[in-house]
């Protein structure tokens, strides 16, 4: 957290393009108050949009009530920088520079949210709890997630159950890793109501919702196995069905020295693309993620429209593994999960990376990219302050300390009320 977000607070933090609004910019302590009826120099930088003549903008502020008000018109989708002075001893004193962002109408009705698509428990070849998981992804700052177990749907339900009676701001939604018998491929089923490996139990009715399907395929170009993409096709179907998001996963992760998908059927999954959203980030190895976003450049070069999301397909959180490297930030109207769906699906999402010591690399649309670089430097260090303590707290609820149900009441909205301060 930089100086200026941890002595003072800027609200609005983001407000709406082309339009005339008031900013605050407030000091939180008694070190670092604006002093009443002083004048303070701003000096104004558009990041993107300006002129020769107005690369720089001066003018006076006086501070009432220990902050000052800034009336601007925003012109432009950009970052916006005020810096902010103050004269002493006949010297010019630079106080700090505070950023806010103006958004086009689309954007601007939306808020970022941070969640991870892709988790294992021990239920399956992960290390811990749900419950556990769970509590470690809210205190790391993520809005939303999905455990999602190979083969195994329940395990996403237990950790509803499990704070089901308590007051938790964490969106916890059903999924699981879909295995199709006799296929490499992997497919994640997030948010469907129903499980689709349950559906394979019963082989010979599988095998014939299969041969229907490839009966209706037609021709296939040479290497590409019809039973596989068959299978493809009616799982991704039957997570829509169920009304969930279905997810191509990891398709340059290394098994038994080869990639999980063979480059033919690759290629022709994504001529086709049936899925509804890539895995671009897998959280598996540096390496096969840089070769998923190489993939993905090239096929944005030749002009497909691919939404994407960012996972950690993390098998333990405690000791890190992937967990929390990788993950999705979603732009949608709310945190309801055909909300998040839909926005995904609607190429409003971007993959970060955030690897520790390193700077965040975020990857997917330029104007999204640009606006998450943004927020995750001027909002994500005031939402994952408040996201940690909640985290805390579950684990005490899920460790069996049932006072943590007060502590988790107490903290119930906190998240929503500093966004609600911080959009205009």
């Amino acid at each position: 957290m930089t100086r200026e977000q941890e002595y003072f607070r800027v609200f609005p933090l983001v407000v709406p393009a082309d339009k005339r609004t008031k900013i605050m910019i407030r000091a939180l302590y008694d070190h670092c108050r604006f002093e009443d009826g002083m004048e303070y120099e701003i000096s104004y930088y558009p990041k993107e949009y300006w002129t020769d003549e107005h690369k720089q903008k001066r003018f006076l502020v006086t501070a009432q009530e220990n902050t000052l008000d800034i009336l601007y018109h925003f012109a432009g989708e950009q970052e916006h920088i005020f810096a902010v002075s103050k004269r002493s001893n006949g010297e010019k004193q630079l106080i700090g520079t505070f950023s806010v962002y103006s958004l086009q109408p689309d954007l601007f009705k939306r808020r970022p949210f941070k969640g991870d698509l892709h988790m294992h428990t021990h239920y399956s070849d992960g290390l811990e709890s749900p419950a556990y998981v769970a509590a470690s992804s809210r205190q790391i700052g993520f809005d939303f997630i999905a455990i999602t177990d190979h083969h195994k749907y329940a395990p996403s339900l237990e950790v509803q159950q499990v704070y089901g009676d308590v007051a938790v701001d964490l969106c916890m939604f059903p999924g699981e890793e879909v295995h199709p018998p006799e296929c490499n491929t992997h497919l994640v089923n997030f948010g469907g109501n129903r499980s689709i490996n349950e559906l394979f139990q019963d082989r010979k009715w599988y095998q014939h919702q299969i041969d229907s399907v490839m009966q209706k395929l037609g021709p296939l170009p040479p290497g590409i196995d019809p039973y596989e993409y068959a299978s493809v096709l009616w799982c991704l179907d039957q997570i829509r069905e169920a009304k969930g998001l279905g997810i191509f996963c990891h398709p340059h992760w290394v098994w038994d020295n080869r990639y999980n998908i063979p480059q033919p059927f690759l290629d022709f999954i994504f001529e086709q693309q049936p899925f509804d959203a890539f895995e671009l980030l897998g959280g598996i190895t540096a390496q096969d993620n840089n070769l998923q976003v190489a993939y993905y450049n090239e096929q944005r070069a030749q002009g497909k429209t691919i939404p994407i999301v960012g996972v950690s397909d993390s098998h333990g959180c405690h000791f890190r593994d992937h967990f929390g490297a990788t993950y999705t930030m979603v732009f949608s109207p709310s945190l309801e999960l055909q909300d998040l769906i839909s926005s995904i699906k609607e190429l409003y999402s971007v993959a970060i990376e955030e690897i520790p010591g390193e700077n965040p690399r975020v990857y997917g649309p330029f104007r999204l990219v640009k606006y998450a670089q943004f927020l995750l430097r001027e909002y994500a260090p005031l939402h994952d302050r408040l996201c940690y303590a909640e985290g805390n707290h579950m684990f005490d609820y899920a460790s069996g300390n049932k006072k943590a149900a007060t502590w988790l009441k107490a903290c119930q909205g906190q998240v929503k009320r500093l966004m609600d301060g911080l959009w205009a």
